[in-house]
């Protein structure tokens, strides 16, 4: 139960305020220390209601200001599942503003050209850095990306698969994590765009040529080789996003 000082009068803004934050600050604790284990079901609403002693609209307040702080997943229709604090999570909790800013004039652009400028350092990284083990790897998904030319819907999976190497290459954890947001804040928008197995090889002669220039040791190679795939990638599919 929550303290006398944190109970609800009624349903006033400010007391349920009070009354969310205290209800969200034990629950991100028993988050953080494991308690409640990463991919579980949070409890129930009315689980919630009746241990803190909270209405119902406390209690949908304290969940929403969880996920916002990407400690719950919410989904309508479904219990909120338990996300563990991390750089996946942290990302999560500004899905929404990164959404809403895709919307606007030039919004898909900026971030196409964020992921251009990090990538373009990444596959530099590589050309200085990879191992033979991740050499190896590239080249496995290199040879998935060939093997769907013919099939678009797995030639854009093992397209992204391929693009995420560079970042699994850094060795640094929070590079996945972007390239997994950059994937599905960008996925509802490359879905629109016109595909075919003649681009899907064009795209895969590109992607050779950079995997190229990382065997060859070839740092500028691989960013120039790099910035042209995705300059030409942007210019096929432009009309998309933007008015002619």
């Amino acid at each position: 139960m929550l303290e006398a000082a944190d109970k609800v009068d009624g349903n006033k803004p400010g007391a349920v305020s009070r009354a969310a934050d205290a209800v969200v600050a034990r629950l991100a604790a028993r988050i953080g220390s494991g308690e409640l284990q990463d991919g579980s079901y949070l409890p129930a609403e009315r689980e919630l209601m009746a241990e803190f002693g909270i209405s119902r609209t406390v209690a949908r307040e304290a969940v929403a200001r969880l996920a916002g702080r990407g400690l719950v997943e919410t989904r309508h229709r479904f219990r909120p599942v338990v996300r563990r604090p991390g750089y996946d999570a942290a990302l999560l909790a500004v899905s929404g503003v990164v959404t809403h800013l895709l919307e606007q004039s030039g919004g898909v652009r900026d971030l196409y050209n964020t992921r251009v400028f990090l990538e373009a350092a990444l596959v530099r990284h590589a050309a200085l850095h990879a191992r033979k083990d991740d050499i190896a790897a590239l080249r496995r998904a290199l040879d998935a990306n060939e093997a769907t030319i013919e099939d678009s819907a797995e030639f854009y999976r093992t397209d992204m698969a391929f693009h995420a190497m560079f970042y699994e290459l850094a060795r640094n954890p929070v590079m996945p994590a972007i390239h997994r947001a950059f994937t599905a804040w960008l996925q509802p928008h490359w879905a629109r765009m016109p595909r075919s197995p003649e681009r899907n090889r064009v795209n895969f002669l590109s992607h050779r040529e950079i995997y190229q220039a990382i065997v060859d040791r070839d740092p500028e190679g691989a960013e120039r080789a790099l910035n042209g795939h995705l300059a030409a990638a942007w210019e096929y599919v432009r009309g998309t996003f933007e008015p002619t």
